[in-house]
């Protein structure tokens, strides 16, 4: 008991610093996000008993530095370049221009919402979709005078739509694969709970649009500077690599760039060294939670919690409920919903047999509650990616992150009044 709750102290030593102490100073920028990450980095080496320090050192490097976060790492910095070099070149002015040419007022935050929720299940990522959408999005708020912060979280709610529901979505072949269900099979137990929450939050959207009034002089668009937004689209949506997507839409902005002499050759190389510096807390405060919860898992705290949460379980509800407790604060402590999945999937499908959950549901719990999690904490690498895009601290966006709020209330609902009947 000592043992597991000493493994998950350095979480605690995060959320004290990071997010109490911003509460009671009334001010989320009180706290850098990354000097928490540091100070509870350096708690959880220190705490790690029994081994050498160059030993713990090397656990919590391995956690920063693993294949996956590395991957991660990159699209941030391609993303960077790619924001800067369009924004210097006019993309994003332009794109909004056109945006507020075509959608009338009260159409724009259910419009942005329809995009990212389009995007993102065409393309199975919402990393993709954020990196998107999110500029665009932000210069839309400024110029109609909608909260910027809002405005980003439209996006992020939408690009989580697709990373649950997608078949090409990283988080749905885990779930499915780690339940033994066909794709097709956890789309339709999901779609029960994701279609109605959507239009739930899509009429939501509509009624707070209604008072926002598109800019009385609009400027004349300039169709060229749209091309690669358009591109990266297109070419995410139609399934190329979001690294080989960011690297054609750097291309392409820089070369319309220096047609229309938006910048020369150095004005170009300079614009993506600010993006990509831009990105440098993100990319410090990724490594540093991948390496913190490397020492976490190393020390036992997700085994600690994978054993306390389902010790009690009895009934089919509960084991239902406790698969959804179980991947949803392994999800906290890894902050990647794939991993959350890829860690509890194996104890779920152990739970669900032995108490007769469907395997469809099962991995529809799976799914649903790791997105509605990552699309809560301020640590995860969506979120930071909107907010370093969108130029805000991550916890300003949290209060307007309504679908993901109403996904899991409405998930949760489901589990309690066993619905769909069909799957319970």
């Amino acid at each position: 008991m000592k043992k597991g709750l000493l493994a998950l102290s350095p979480l605690a030593v995060f959320i004290i610093l990071y997010l109490v102490t911003s509460i009671i100073a009334h001010d989320f920028y009180k706290v850098p996000i990354s000097v928490a990450f540091m100070v509870a980095s350096i708690y959880a080496v220190m705490m790690t008993g029994g081994i050498p320090i160059r030993k713990r050192v090397d656990i919590y490097s391995k956690g920063a530095g693993t294949e996956q976060m590395m991957l991660m790492l990159w699209i941030f910095v391609l993303a960077g370049a790619f924001a800067n070099t369009a924004k210097a070149m006019g993309a994003i002015d332009a794109t909004v221009n056109l945006t507020l040419n075509l959608l009338p007022g009260n159409m724009l935050l259910a419009g942005i919402f329809l995009a990212a929720c389009f995007i993102s299940i065409s393309i199975g990522t919402s990393v993709g979709t954020i990196v998107a959408l999110t500029p665009i999005a932000a210069g839309i708020a400024t110029q109609t005078g909608i909260s910027v912060p809002m405005m980003t979280a439209v996006v992020v709610g939408g690009s989580f739509f697709g990373d649950n529901l997608s078949f090409i979505s990283d988080t749905t072949i885990v779930a499915t694969s780690t339940q033994h269900c066909k794709l097709s099979d956890k789309f339709r137990v999901n779609s029960f709970l994701v279609m109605p929450t959507a239009f739930l939050i899509l009429i939501v959207y509509l009624v707070l649009g209604h008072g926002v009034e598109s800019p009385q002089q609009i400027p004349d668009v300039s169709f060229v500077k749209v091309i690669p937004y358009i591109l990266v689209l297109v070419t995410a949506i139609i399934g190329v690599n979001v690294m080989a997507v960011l690297t054609l839409g750097i291309f392409l902005s820089g070369i319309i760039g220096l047609i229309n002499g938006a910048f020369d050759i150095y004005g170009w190389f300079d614009s993506m060294g600010e993006g990509i510096l831009n990105m440098g807390e993100l990319i410090i405060i990724t490594m540093m939670a991948g390496g913190l919860l490397a020492i976490i898992k190393y020390n036992g705290g997700i085994d600690f919690i994978i054993q306390r949460m389902t010790r009690h379980v009895h009934t089919k509800r509960g084991a239902e409920l406790s698969i959804a407790g179980l991947v949803s604060f392994v999800n906290c402590c890894t902050a990647n919903n794939t991993v959350a999945i890829l860690t509890v999937g194996g104890i779920a499908k152990q739970i669900g047999d032995k108490f007769g959950v469907d395997n469809r549901k099962c991995a529809s719990i799976l799914d649903t509650f790791s997105c509605m999690v990552q699309g809560l904490i301020p640590y995860g690498a969506q979120m930071l990616m909107a907010a370093g895009l969108a130029a805000l601290n991550p916890v300003s966006i949290i209060p307007y992150l309504y679908y993901p709020f109403a996904l899991g209330i409405i998930a949760l609902l489901a589990i309690l009044f066993r619905y769909p009947k069909r799957y319970s």
